[in-house]
């Protein structure tokens, strides 16, 4: 797809190819290769939770939750690593090639993440009598994201949600146990 093209699945999906240089919604803190690095560290970090947590047999559905946030983070970093050394630049009029030979858009751990999934479930304009933003156009639900940020943002939610206690009593277990 060319960048920002877009296919219409329903009025409310659509697939819209964007490429994300930073974290969450485009977000950037303090340039990409930091990004990058501590993405590493919190994987690493998440991963030996999770190994402890399977160790110490932990209730399953935490584990689901822990995972599902591992694997969306590891799917990013693999996006950000690789994607500009193995792709070169999606413009407007060109489609990017897979190892062109010219090389990639960006060297090992500067590349972009791509970002697909587009839900602009209400798009319409503010009443003209409402103060400030009268007029405005308003997409609710806006973002557009991919399957790693979905998996990292389901697994955060049922934590919080379902597995508060759990949350609390792995971390006791787990650090005080070391």
């Amino acid at each position: 797809m060319y960048w920002h093209e877009s296919i219409r699945v329903t009025d409310w999906f659509y697939i819209f190819f964007t490429e994300n240089v930073g974290m969450a919604f485009g977000m950037e803190i303090f340039g990409k290769l930091f990004l990058t690095i501590f993405r590493l560290v919190a994987v690493s970090i998440i991963g030996y939770f999770l190994y402890k947590c399977i160790k110490y047999q932990l209730k399953m559905g935490f584990i689901l939750c822990v995972s599902l946030i591992l694997s969306g983070a590891l799917g990013n970093i693999i996006d950000s690593l690789f994607y500009g050394v193995l792709f070169n630049e999606s413009t407007p009029s060109q489609i990017a090639s897979f190892l062109p030979e010219s090389g990639g858009y960006a060297p090992l751990f500067y590349g972009k993440v791509v970002d697909m999934f587009y839900f602009p479930i209400i798009d319409t304009y503010w009443p003209q009598w409402m103060p400030f933003i009268g007029g405005e156009h308003f997409i609710f639900f806006s973002p557009i994201f991919n399957f790693a940020d979905a998996a990292i943002s389901c697994g955060v939610i049922a934590l919080f949600l379902f597995y508060n206690k759990s949350f609390s009593e792995a971390y006791h277990l787990i650090v005080k146990k070391k």
